[in-house]
């Protein structure tokens, strides 16, 4: 099994570019790690930025490795590392970039599969240094607190320099002297030396100064067809369920040249060019972008749109560029359950977007929510008659996309409460039954999914305990299994008082508490 996790591997390797091979004699190893599969981890930015930065500097050797390359039930042995094939807890130091509440479990199991103790006051000198990372660990490092011996709030690059000075220097005096440096940098975050201090979350203010953008050049990912570039950071839009509205605030952009720069780079493997944003259509100079980027006979793809404003000129361009298919996110059915929602999209927002498409792509897909506070039978039933009309503007297939509602730290619904887990099944039945009616598409997050999230994304180090408790726990069993330990579930699935406090409030945004 190990041969074959070592040949797997090796294949990869294969078909990649840019790929960096150090000694690591006289280094400090970092495996950098992605809980999820390789296809969805090379499609991350971070990863790609991180893996340029940390194999940029002196003394410091970086490898990747993923939660699995093939598929989730392949070998269950150590996770090897990608360019020399070695265990991860050879390394130095095991930094985790975690996206996803979900990919909590491919963490805990990660660690657990390393040979590297689950709780982080379990570690001596021999073990690796865990460092987390990532937008669900800055949003609230609480649940992952216990298996953390450090934790980067935010936006990576700020810190990233003085990491890596103080790993350079602390490392080889031992596990005590680098936590104790770590403790000092602005955005880390070290639960056993700062219990109950506050974090100033971290933030790139020129993203110019950062080239983000593909590093490797993986045909195996998710977009390994394409050139991806990062255009811009944040959301102006304030949606009240929106986690990047608010931890990735104020939004930032780049650079018309900086990203011209960056897509000519790309061409020496790809001729498409990936935009990604929280909304590509809000990049200021979009028409402007896609324009030149055709004009260098550059094909694009995006990976959001906006419903308004949603330019013709973009559209075209990515009909130009062979795109099947565009997403739009109503998230609700109704005008007036968006407008509480502060979307900023009305129903007939929604038909011009559908009649703009029409005739260019092959299908078009909607993105919705259930669950959302305040929603009645006859919102969600909107859901299916607004998408039914899209089709009928459109032309052609709409698939509706509904995932249950879960709410984020920092947001204005982070306190509320969910809900009940039969209503939404129920509601996902109904919405299945009649978009089969209306011939429509119809895909759906389960609801026991969305409250295993809702528990994650609110917890406490308590839920952390029970992770590390249940390390075998399948998912779909795991609130099941926690309560059956002792874990009060339904504490976080109810509403939180306004005048209590959160696990998340430690994390500073704009300079204040949560």
């Amino acid at each position: 099994m190990a041969w074959e996790a070592t040949e797997r591997a090796r294949q990869y390797l294969a078909t990649e570019h840019g790929v960096v091979h150090r000694d690591w004699g006289g280094q400090v190893p970092i495996a950098l790690v992605y809980p999820n599969s390789y296809a969805v981890g090379m499609s991350s930015l971070a990863i790609h930025t991180l893996y340029r930065f940390f194999n940029a500097q002196h003394g410091i050797v970086c490898e990747r490795a993923f939660a699995w390359l093939d598929r989730p039930d392949e070998d269950a042995g150590p996770p090897l590392t990608l360019e020399s094939q070695r265990p991860i807890g050879e390394a130095a130091v095991i930094a985790i970039s975690v996206s996803f509440e979900m990919d909590y479990f491919h963490v805990v199991s990660l660690l657990q599969r390393a040979g590297v103790p689950l709780r982080a006051t379990d570690r001596d000198d021999s073990a690796p240094l865990v460092l987390l990372g990532g937008p669900a660990v800055s949003a609230n490092p609480a649940p992952l607190a216990p298996l953390a011996d450090a934790m980067l709030i935010g936006e990576a690059e700020p810190a990233l320099s003085s990491l890596a000075e103080a790993l350079r220097q602390e490392a080889p005096a031992g596990r005590s002297s680098l936590l104790t440096a770590l403790a000092t940098l602005p955005g880390l975050y070290v639960p056993r030396h700062q219990v109950g201090r506050a974090v100033q979350r971290l933030y790139l203010e020129d993203l110019d100064a950062w080239p983000t953008a593909s590093t490797v050049i993986a045909p195996r990912a998710s977009f390994g067809d394409m050139h991806l570039i990062e255009i811009a950071r944040g959301c102006q839009r304030g949606c009240r369920f929106c986690l990047a509205g608010q931890l990735y605030r104020p939004m930032r952009q780049r650079s018309m040249a900086h990203i011209l720069q960056q897509a000519r780079q790309g061409l020496t493997y790809h001729h498409k060019v990936g935009l990604v944003a929280a909304a590509v259509s809000d990049y200021a100079y979009i028409d402007e972008l896609v324009t030149e980027l055709r004009a260098l006979g550059i094909a694009i793809s995006v990976s959001s749109l906006r419903v308004r404003p949603l330019s013709p000129v973009l559209l075209q361009a990515l009909q130009d560029s062979g795109a099947q298919s565009i997403t739009l996110a109503p998230e609700a059915g109704s005008d007036e359950l968006r407008l509480a929602m502060a979307k900023g999209v009305t129903h007939d927002d929604v038909l011009r977007a559908a009649e703009l498409a029409a005739g260019r792509f092959a299908a078009l897909k909607l993105y919705y929510m259930v669950g959302l506070p305040g929603e009645t039978d006859a919102d969600v039933d909107e859901i299916v008659t607004l998408s039914a009309e899209v089709q009928r503007a459109f032309g052609r297939q709409v698939v509706v996309n509904v995932t249950p509602f879960v709410p984020k730290a920092h947001t204005p619904l982070a306190r509320v409460a969910v809900a009940d887990e039969r209503v939404i099944a129920e509601r996902l039945r109904r919405l299945q039954s009649r978009c089969r009616s209306a011939r429509l598409q119809f895909r759906a997050e389960s609801a026991w999914q969305a409250r295993v999230q809702t528990v994650l994304s609110r917890g406490d180090e308590a839920v952390g305990e029970a992770l590390l408790a249940l390390p075998d726990s399948n998912p779909r069993h795991w609130l099941r299994d926690a309560r059956a330990i002792g874990l009060d579930v339904d504490r976080y699935l109810a509403a939180l008082p306004a005048d209590e406090s959160a696990p998340w409030d430690m994390v500073i945004i704009d300079g204040e508490r949560g």
